[in-house]
């Protein structure tokens, strides 16, 4: 039976703009009907019925999306029990490249050891077969809110300054894209600065701030190596 648009999912794709998402699952019909019931609810949905093909869309990005360009995905769909790459490898090769797109696995294992190892493993969410694709979609719906918001978060915490980006929440700092490696006590100097642009520091406040004041005769000797190497 086709999925019906209702008044809480309208109002939804009115809150959050829906995505692109990737189906790795091996059985035909749960295949379809989960692209089928995602396409319903105004997604993009991408299919692979293995984990090498998976792993391809996702390596490669060979995948393009209805208007030709590159596929980036905002959720994946990952069956357990996949040929050539199961779900547990495919989800820690994920995991190993850094990327934190959200991942909802499904299983017919559903016993506590089998649910604690797949978010272990790297897996946002744990779906147990047979499952109804009402809740499916709201937990793929719950996955990408919080995935959104967590980015969002990141973003306003992020400090630009031309071409310079420092990351508060990740201790690093890039210039034109490259990370560049700090101590710590560059690293609050610097956020220090960003922080507060148009702000004129003594070198005391700079001190107290950074150092603290029992430390005032080190943090002096420390703050003219920086100015030093700052101008050079």
């Amino acid at each position: 039976m086709p999925l019906t648009i209702t008044p809480e999912t309208a109002r939804f794709q009115q809150d959050v703009k829906l995505g692109r998402v990737l189906v790795v699952e091996d059985e035909e019909l749960i295949r379809e009907t989960i692209a089928l019931a995602l396409t319903e609810e105004g997604y993009e949905v991408f299919t692979a019925e293995d984990g090498r093909k998976g792993l391809e869309f996702l390596s490669s990005r060979t995948g393009e999306s209805s208007h030709g360009e590159a596929v980036v995905f905002d959720l994946i769909i990952l069956d357990l029990m996949l040929p050539y790459v199961n779900g547990l490898d495919l989800c820690r090769l994920i995991r190993h490249e850094g990327d934190s797109v959200p991942i909802l696995m499904l299983s017919a294992k559903g016993t506590e050891t089998d649910r604690v190892v797949g978010l272990e493993v790297g897996a946002d969410d744990y779906l147990t077969k047979p499952f109804g694709m009402r809740e499916l979609i709201a937990r793929c719906r719950a996955l990408l809110r919080r995935h959104r918001r967590s980015q969002l978060q990141t973003q306003e915490s992020t400090l630009r300054f031309h071409e310079i980006v420092l990351y508060p929440q990740e201790c690093r700092v890039t210039i034109r894209g490259e990370e560049v490696n700090l101590s710590p006590k560059e690293f609050r100097i610097l956020e220090l600065f960003m922080s507060h642009p148009r702000r004129v520091w003594s070198r005391e406040q700079l001190i107290e701030r950074i150092w603290g004041p029992t430390l005032w005769e080190t943090a002096k000797r420390s703050m003219f190596t920086f100015a030093g190497c700052a101008k050079s």
